[in-house]
């Protein structure tokens, strides 16, 4: 008979599907910022102004970097649960990695409802 040892707080196919989500958003995105760029080509500031002024543009642009910081997020987490063995280093480690995200995601609002 196998014993289960059940440790940790049950990651595993959340997120592995969150993970995979966020990739299709951030795919999504790349199509949709590539194709914006390839019909009107911005060059200079006042374009690419114009190419983020619309609402949509700029929801969909703070989507993708929200994407990619929970994509960044669960990654940093296991690799930092698997190889960093000392509980007070790891949790230290994911705070500062968690507010990293955090300051990063402030700082796109800032930059795409400033303009």
């Amino acid at each position: 008979m196998v014993k289960r040892i059940v440790v940790g707080a049950h990651y595993g196919a959340k997120d592995w599907l969150a993970q995979r989500v966020t990739a299709l958003v951030m795919a999504a995105y790349t199509l949709l910022f590539a194709g914006m760029v390839s019909l009107c080509t911005p060059v200079s500031y006042e374009q690419w102004r114009a190419l983020f002024s619309p609402q949509w543009m700029r929801l969909a642009t703070f989507v993708f970097f929200l994407s990619v910081f929970l994509h960044a997020w669960i990654g940093v987490r296991d690799i930092l649960m698997d190889y960093v063995k000392p509980t007070w280093l790891r949790l230290g480690l994911e705070i500062a990695a968690a507010l990293l995200l955090v300051a990063y995601a402030g700082w796109a609002i800032q930059i795409l409802w400033s303009v």
